[in-house]
């Protein structure tokens, strides 16, 4: 194969995740769409699942729900879990990686904001935490999933990808547990954060891969 074969072979190889995450958050904004323009209440299976959980509503599963919703919100979740992420990529000699990520997450972040304000879906009743205006979509589950996606491509380790799903699926529990979300919230936001991370790869994906590829150390500061 010869070298244009290849560069041919790498920019295919790149393209169609890139229409994947596409057609991905062209599907969350057309659920934007229907649940702004549709009677304000909730589809069925979102009042199924939250009725499920307010049923099993016990204090040992509230602690672990409400430790969730700080490391995902406020300024902890916005701010400082992304900062030592960054700071922590950067130690590792990845600026490329950090650059990324930062940019990913701030992405992630803004069009969560932007459809919040544009669909203005009221939240559920039995909320048990204090939350901003616009249900859809989850914000805490759309930076866990921009985090799992984007740490998941920067260092490719089975174990990474399994803790990011694990942590999404566990912010998009306690969210519609807390009753901040119903269930089509978080799955936007799921669908919404990892498309993102993926789109944003893509002009970086060959630098990201020679980052990788090359010995690193981690830098202390004397």
């Amino acid at each position: 194969m010869s070298i244009e074969q290849a560069a041919t072979a790498r920019r295919i190889a790149r393209l169609w995740p890139v229409v994947s995450a596409s057609v991905v958050i062209v599907l969350v904004v057309a659920l934007g769409a229907l649940i702004a323009f549709r009677p304000r209440e909730p589809f069925a299976l979102d009042v199924s699942w939250m009725n499920e959980i307010i049923e099993h509503r016990e204090p040992y599963w509230t602690l672990p729900a409400l430790l969730m919703d700080f490391l995902g919100g406020g300024l902890f979740g916005v701010l400082v879990v992304p900062i030592c992420t960054i700071a922590a990529l950067i130690l590792f000699r990845r600026p490329w990686g950090a650059l990324y990520y930062a940019l990913a997450a701030a992405l992630s972040a803004g069009v969560v904001q932007v459809l919040k304000l544009t669909v203005g879906r009221a939240r559920p009743e039995d909320i048990l935490v204090h939350a901003d205006l616009g249900a859809f979509p989850s914000g805490h589950t759309a930076n866990a999933a921009t985090m799992a996606v984007t740490l998941g491509i920067l260092f490719l380790r089975t174990w990474v990808w399994a803790a990011g799903a694990v942590y999404t699926v566990l912010m998009l529990l306690s969210r519609t547990y807390l009753g901040a979300h119903w269930l089509s919230d978080t799955a936007g936001g799921l669908l919404l954060g990892a498309g993102i991370a993926v789109i944003v790869w893509a002009p970086f994906a060959y630098r990201l891969l020679a980052e990788r590829q090359r010995p690193h150390r981690v830098v202390f500061a004397r």
